[in-house]
Order: C-alpha cells, then sequence, then structure tokens
C-alpha cells in the first residue's frame, strides 16, 4: 500500500509532526506507482495565468503537449504540477492516459481525470527540489521526496495582488482576476481612480489610459479590455481587427502608471493622462490616437 507517515512522540514529551509526502495523501500502491509518471510544467510564458482562465485549456495545451519526446502511453497515470517558485509545485490534475493521437507536436494524449482526486486539484502545494532537465519521471523515484507545504482551501487564484507600484499584468492574469474576482485585487482595484499602461510586447507601442468616475473606476475599466481586446480605443481596435484578439491575448501587458482615490477629481487624472502619453511618446508613436 502507498506510505503513511504518523505523528512522532518526541522525549520532551510534546507531539512534533512528520512531514507529509505528496503520496501520503494520493495514496498510490506499490503496485501501481510503477505506471504514475509526473509532468513538470514551468510557470513561465503566464502559464499558472492560463491555468486559472481555463485548467482544460491548460491541461491541452501544456500537460498533454508533446513534441518529438514520447511523454505517456496509454493505460498510465499522469500527475501534473505547475511550477509557482524555484522549489513549490501546484497539483493541477490527475488523469488516467486512455488514447495517443499519433501528433509529433501538439496535443497528443486525451486523458480522464481520476475522480477521487479531484478535490485535490489546484489546491495542494507541495515542496519539491528538481535539479534535473526532464520534465517528465516516473514517480516511485521522486514521488516520496515531495513535501505536501499546504492544502488551500479552495482553488489557487493566483498572486496576491502585489501593491499599486509593482502590478504588471499579463492578458491571461488579467481575465482571471476579472473572472474569478479574487478579494484582494478587487478590493485594491474597483474602487480606485487611475493612469495606465497597455503595452505590445511584439512590437513595444504603448498605449496610455485612464480610470476616471465617469469611465467606472480602473476594475471596470480593464474589464472592457478582457471582453474584447481593445475597450472601444480607436487604435486598440485596428490592432484586433488587423491581427485578431488572440494576439491581444498573447502580448498585451497592463500596468498602473499612478493610482488616486475615489474622492480624486476626474481631472487631475485626465491632466495625468496627457501628461504621460507626452512624456512615453504614445500618441507619436504608439497607440494613442488622441
Amino acid at each position: 500500500m502507498g506510505s503513511r507517515r504518523a505523528p512522532k512522540f518526541a522525549l520532551n514529551g510534546e507531539w512534533e509532526m512528520a512531514q507529509i509526502r505528496l503520496n501520503d495523501i494520493l495514496g498510490f500502491t506499490d503496485d501501481e506507482i510503477g505506471n504514475v509518471k509526473i509532468r513538470f510544467t514551468d510557470g513561465g510564458g503566464n502559464r499558472y495565468e492560463a491555468f486559472l482562465s481555463d485548467p482544460k485549456e491548460f491541461h491541452e495545451t501544456a500537460f498533454l503537449w508533446r513534441t518529438e519526446v514520447q511523454r505517456f502511453s496509454v493505460g498510465q497515470t499522469a500527475i501534473s504540477l505547475l511550477k509557482l517558485s524555484s522549489e513549490t509545485y501546484l497539483l493541477t490534475t490527475i488523469m488516467k492516459i486512455t488514447k495517443e493521437l499519433g501528433i509529433k507536436h501538439g496535443a497528443n494524449y486525451e486523458g480522464e481525470e481520476i475522480e477521487r482526486y479531484t478535490p485535490y486539484f489546484g489546491r495542494v502545494v507541495i515542496k519539491y527540489k528538481k535539479n534535473y532537465q526532464q520534465q517528465v519521471r516516473y514517480a516511485n523515484g521522486i514521488i516520496d521526496e515531495m513535501e505536501v507545504l499546504q492544502i488551500l482551501p479552495s482553488q489557487f487564484d493566483g498572486i496576491h495582488f502585489p501593491g499599486y507600484d509593482r502590478v504588471r499584468l499579463s492578458y491571461a492574469h488579467l481575465a482571471s482576476i476579472v473572472q474569478r474576482r479574487p478579494e484582494d485585487w478587487v478590493g485594491a482595484l474597483e474602487n480606485q481612480k487611475a493612469v495606465y499602461l497597455i503595452v505590445d510586447k511584439e512590437t513595444g507601442k504603448q498605449y496610455v489610459g485612464s480610470a476616471t468616475a465617469e469611465k467606472g473606476m480602473l476594475l471596470s475599466r480593464w474589464n472592457s479590455y478582457v471582453a474584447n481586446g481593445h475597450g472601444g480605443n480607436k487604435l486598440l481596435i485596428d490592432v484586433v481587427n488587423d491581427e485578431g484578439l488572440d494576439y491581444v491575448k498573447q502580448n498585451f501587458q497592463y500596468a498602473i502608471l499612478e493610482n488616486y482615490n475615489a474622492r480624486v477629481d476626474d481631472k487631475i487624472i485626465l491632466a495625468r493622462e496627457i501628461w504621460w502619453k507626452e512624456t512615453l511618446g504614445s500618441r507619436a508613436f504608439g497607440l494613442n490616437a488622441n
């Protein structure tokens, strides 16, 4: 049976809690573990935002994706771990692989999530020091080194609000905030006026905008960009029409230049918006039409 670890009784008469390992909660038996593989997915390239936005699409485009290397075989159990930091990972799914599609560069596998593990998906954070390059390893050689750091009370909802001067969001992360409405982000953004910056990372072009009472404050204003990619702005509409909404999703980045509380007069925010447009040259060389 899968290993089980109990609390240890120390000599001083106090209980000392032993570390909880990943298989302590998954419970794979010795017979099962030889047919279990773990896939590590790097958190870069906005992948954890993609998981928050659409777990199904994330698993199809990352977890079940292959190139020349064959990752899994039909009948194997596959565990998905998404990197959060240098030594922490989030359990996102556990599937039984049901089909290979014969695709060498794409989503090559189909799988069914194992129902008894679904309460853990997006909630179990583990600590593991990965010192090798392989993305996929058999579980029996490494799973006992994986320590359960935390079982979250609800699904992981991304990084906490970092402060107004450190907001820099991809489209996927902004979309996840708008859709999931985590309390710290909503509390910070929904009653704030602001001057903000949108950058097309592909071309380097910039757009300076403002969120005022008339435009529904910052969270409402940014919600309009999630909805259609352009928020009603002329040159951003041109980008969406010419390149498509997927281009925006892949390349646009959102940041706060200045923020103000709801009592500040809109005229002050609009004046600062003009100052930033002139300073960054976003009219002459960027995406501001006026």
